[in-house]
């Protein structure tokens, strides 16, 4: 199933499964592979299955550049060959920090993917810039509050402008909270879209 999925989308390929899920081939996993999504959820820290993403959604217009012509880019980008070496060496890394339950270093690593994304983005040729403004005060506005509050909430961004807000159930309330006073003003029309880890899907009959 996720082989047949992985032909139309990487994201349903890994979809099939509950939790923590690699996609791509990792010398330091066996059986990794880049055809197929490989269920690694039984080597994870509790606190990642009841992780939240709450999504900020700021512009919800047509990005100026497709996901499938983004990668494409990576074809003649001069950082590319560094980038590869950079994502495999976090890859492990995450997994790693998933094991143990490390949120400091998840969290740091997840960041700085989500910045490199769209930095090599900005590197292409053509560049594109898919951030908007309010999508950097959303940033600096959660780095502030997880360097006051002391929380372990963090960000990622999608190829485009939107960003997602990650952290354990165990603090949904307080961030539910400073989302509502300080981040909703920020999105389109107010729009938040809440999510969390999956179990996997579900049978129809």
């Amino acid at each position: 199933a996720s082989r047949i999925a992985r032909l139309c989308s990487g994201s349903a390929c890994r979809s099939i499964y509950p939790y923590l899920v690699l996609w791509g081939d990792l010398a330091q996993v066996t059986n990794s592979s880049n055809e197929i999504a490989l269920p690694v959820f039984q080597e994870e820290h509790p606190v990642f299955k009841t992780f939240q993403d709450s999504i900020l959604i700021i512009d919800s217009t047509v990005k100026s550049v497709s996901s499938r012509a983004g990668h494409a880019l990576m074809d003649t980008n001069p950082y590319a060959e560094a980038r590869y070496k950079q994502a495999n060496s976090h890859a492990v890394a995450l997994l790693e920090a998933m094991r143990v339950g490390d949120l400091e270093l998840w969290g740091s690593i997840v960041e700085k993917e989500a910045l490199t994304l769209h930095a090599l983005m900005m590197a292409s040729e053509p560049p594109f810039i898919l951030m908007r403004p309010q999508t950097l005060t959303v940033i600096e506005k959660i780095r502030e509050y997880r360097q006051t509050r002391k929380k372990p909430v963090y960000f990622t961004l999608d190829a485009g402008p939107n960003v997602h807000m990650l952290y354990p159930e165990n603090i949904k309330d307080e961030i539910t909270y400073f989302i509502e006073q300080e981040l909703v003003p920020l999105c389109e029309n107010g729009r938040v879209i809440q999510d969390q880890v999956g179990e996997g899907p579900i049978e129809i009959k």
